[in-house]
């Protein structure tokens, strides 16, 4: 399928690794040209060298820093503006946030876990708007299906992601009039670095090996199988193209039927 998407450029933050590298990676092979941010400059270049051997030409640009902080997000959306000329596509990305037990959990784990997820969504939502209003461009927020029901040790991220869900419609709202579309896609076990340190956190608490922490993951949310980045990155790719353009205010669920909730 041919997703008109060469030529377009796009703002992924959190995309020195994991899902946020795959959805650079799955647009940059669609022609798209690629903004890359997050804080760690090496992994960043390491991702930018993969998009170049994979398009054949440099079609990056990368902005290292902290998305926690305003003045960051304000230069990585210029950046994409600078050096491409326009914004097409947002893909907010950055962010994880801590899980624990809930009387564990402290003041600064909970301001951190909505200083970089939630207010880096919003502040990268208000930065790169007028460019995506200017440019008829659309919007992905990648969440999580943790905002779907509660989870007694993902309390601030369950709260920051369902947050991010009402923040999608009400921009997707406001999208209708700026002809801005905005959707956000909710991952579920996926492939990543944070998925390893899942296992090794269930297997500390239940003595297992891999295999069977795996295991143990899997059956808990009903699936059979781990998720690949490069998926989130397919789907990501056809909500940015004009294939989509009567999805919006979306949120699909990726997660291997484990989210049975309507």
């Amino acid at each position: 399928m041919d997703l008109n998407l060469s030529g377009k450029t796009a703002l992924v933050t959190g995309a020195s690794r994991g899902i946020g590298a795959a959805i650079a990676r799955e647009l940059a092979r669609e022609g798209v040209r690629v903004c890359l941010a997050a804080r760690d400059r090496s992994k960043l270049d390491e991702v930018a060298s993969s998009i170049a051997a994979i398009s054949g030409s440099n079609r990056t640009t990368v902005i290292a820093g902290d998305l926690r902080e305003p003045a960051v997000v304000k230069a990585a959306v210029d950046a994409v503006v600078g050096v491409f000329g326009r914004l097409d596509i947002l893909v907010n990305n950055a962010g994880a946030t801590k899980r624990a037990d809930f009387f564990s959990l402290t003041e600064d784990d909970w301001q951190d876990g909505f200083a970089l997820k939630f207010h880096g969504y919003v502040r990268a939502t208000r930065a790169a708007w007028p460019h995506l209003r200017e440019s008829r461009g659309c919007i992905v927020n990648i969440v999580g299906v943790g905002s779907r029901a509660g989870s007694a040790e993902f309390t601030i991220g369950g709260s920051v992601n369902v947050a991010l869900l009402n923040f999608t419609k009400a921009m997707a709202a406001i999208g209708i009039k700026d002809g801005v579309r905005v959707n956000a896609i909710n991952p579920g076990l996926v492939e990543t670095e944070r998925f390893g340190r899942n296992i090794e956190r269930v297997s500390r608490e239940h003595g297992f090996n891999r295999e069977q922490a795996i295991e143990f993951l899997l059956s808990s949310h009903g699936t059979t199988r781990v998720g690949r980045p490069e998926e989130i990155g397919w789907l990501t790719t056809y909500l940015a193209s004009e294939k989509a353009d009567f999805i919006q205010g979306c949120v699909i669920d990726i997660d291997g039927g484990a989210t049975r909730s309507l």
